[in-house]
C-alpha cells in the first residue's frame, strides 16, 4: 500500500531544503507519495509568533557549521549556505502554485531549490529567478507573470492559515495522516513507517 506524507515547505529554509532532498529518495525507494504543500514562512512565523533559528546566534552558528552538513552527508546531498540568506521567498512561493496549475512543480521545486541551496543564487531578485527557469526549461513567462494573479495571491494566503490551522509553527513539517512531524531531522520516523 502506497503512503502518502504531506509537505510543507518554504524554498527559504534550508531544513525545508534536506527534507526536499531527502523525500525525493525515499519516493524512488520506498513508493513513497508526497503532496507538496508550499506555504510562506514569514506568514506562519507570524501567525505563531515563532522565529528562525539563526535569529538566535548560538543556534545559529550550531545549525550552519555541524547540524546541516551533518544531515547533508547523511543524505547524500550537497548543500551551500546562500550568501544572499535570508531571502524574501513570496513570489517564489506563489510561483509554487502557478507551477502546480502548469504541471512543472517538480521541476520548478528542483530548480528553486538548488538555485538557493547549492548554487548560492540571489533567488530575491526576479532576473536571477527567470534565468534559472530558462535555464531548466521552466515556462518563465507564464510562472512570473502568475506570481501576481490576485488568485494566487489568495490561495498562498489560504494554505499558510490553512496549516497553521493544522497545527504548523515552522517548516519543514510533515504530515502522515494526521501525525506530525516538524523537521527534516524527524524524517527517520517517516522512514519507519514507510518500512
Amino acid at each position: 500500500m502506497t503512503k502518502t506524507v504531506d509537505f510543507y515547505f518554504d524554498f527559504g529554509s534550508p531544513t525545508a531544503f534536506l527534507a526536499f532532498k531527502r523525500l525525493r529518495q525515499l519516493e524512488q525507494s520506498h513508493g513513497l507519495k508526497v503532496d507538496y504543500r508550499p506555504v510562506l514562512l514569514g506568514g506562519v512565523f507570524k501567525a505563531t509568533g515563532n522565529v528562525s533559528p539563526v535569529t538566535i546566534p548560538a543556534k545559529g552558528a550550531y545549525m550552519l557549521t555541524h547540524d546541516l552538513p551533518r544531515f547533508a552527508k547523511r543524505y547524500n546531498v550537497q548543500i551551500n549556505f546562500n550568501p544572499h540568506f535570508p531571502i524574501n521567498t513570496l513570489k517564489l512561493m506563489r510561483g509554487a502554485l502557478v507551477a502546480i496549475k502548469l504541471d512543472c512543480l517538480p521541476a520548478y521545486m528542483d530548480a528553486m531549490f538548488d538555485a538557493m541551496w547549492i548554487d548560492g543564487k540571489n533567488m530575491g531578485n526576479l532576473d536571477v529567478v527567470r534565468e534559472v527557469m530558462e535555464a531548466a526549461g521552466l515556462p518563465a513567462d507564464d510562472l512570473i507573470a502568475g506570481m501576481d494573479d490576485p488568485e494566487v495571491k489568495k490561495i498562498l494566503i489560504k494554505t499558510t492559515e490553512d496549516a497553521v490551522t493544522r497545527g504548523l509553527f515552522g517548516v519543514p513539517t510533515l504530515f502522515m495522516g494526521e501525525e506530525m512531524f516538524f523537521g527534516q531531522d524527524r524524517l527517520d520516523f517517516v522512514e519507519a513507517a514507510l518500512a
